[in-house]
């Protein structure tokens, strides 16, 4: 059984201070994010992963020539146009944007925060899947406890929810890394990829960056810079022993070909 790791990066504009009523300028926002990549990516070509990068057409429009680049190794996807604000056009335009910096194809979709999009509207686009849900519960966040845990097919559009452990649906994202003792976010990993043969998981390049100035609730500020750097580092050695670095989209395509569920 192939076992896969579907490691993802949510490529946009370092907004999270507006959302703790901390005014920072677009300069800065795009400043922070860009050094962040420039960090996290010697890391990523060290070790020869493909990825996916869900990229905003705000941050993408800024730096062209990075996103371009980044294209020749990973997948490009969709993060809409701008982080901290949403139209439905927002989908075709930032699809189209996309495309026409990197000259490839963009076929995925998620959402800023993981908000809820319509997924007609989502297929009309012409998107084939949308990565978007979170099946866990997070206060004040979202609560989806009762959304499908793995890969399904909603209309024309494929869902890919991010992973979160079997039974108990403990989250695996970018927050819990953090916080989580290594050794549990690890064998959490380890759990998905046993029962359902890969697992998901998202960070943001602004993570990778020294974010502790800014006056943000401890748990997403005190874990960063080169410190959260090495950890990511250390998940990546772990996991390449057994598994296979690949984009979502490779990932969803050997499944459409293989799996009766998605005819």
């Amino acid at each position: 059984m192939s076992r896969y790791v579907l490691l993802s990066f949510d490529v946009e504009e370092f907004d999270i201070p507006l959302e703790y009523n901390q005014p920072i300028g677009l300069e800065e926002q795009m400043e922070i994010g860009r050094r962040g990549l420039e960090a996290l990516m010697p890391v990523i070509n060290a070790y020869y992963l493909t990825c996916t990068m869900f990229t905003t057409a705000n941050y993408a429009l800024q730096f062209p020539e990075t996103i371009k680049q980044l294209s020749q190794q990973h997948e490009i996807a969709s993060h809409t146009f701008y982080h901290s604000s949403f139209q439905n056009k927002h989908l075709s335009e930032s699809k189209e944007a996309l495309e026409t910096i990197t000259g490839t194809p963009v076929v995925g979709l998620r959402m800023p925060r993981m908000k809820k999009v319509d997924i007609k509207e989502v297929a009309k686009a012409g998107y084939v899947y949308d990565s978007s849900i979170n099946p866990t519960l997070v206060p004040g966040r979202y609560n989806n406890l009762n959304s499908p845990r793995t890969l399904f097919k909603e209309g024309a559009v494929y869902r890919l929810p991010v992973s979160v452990s079997p039974l108990l649906r403990l989250p695996l994202f970018w927050l819990a890394f953090k916080n989580y003792p290594y050794s549990l976010f690890y064998n959490l990993c380890l759990r998905c990829i046993k029962r359902e043969g890969y697992v998901c998981l998202y960070f943001h390049p602004w993570e990778f960056t020294n974010i502790k100035n800014y006056k943000l609730p401890g748990y997403v500020k005190n874990v960063c810079g080169e410190t959260l750097l090495k950890k990511l580092e250390r998940l990546i050695i772990d996991l390449k022993k057994d598994c296979e670095f690949i984009s979502i989209k490779d990932f969803i395509h050997k499944k459409a070909l293989t799996a009766n569920l998605f005819k």
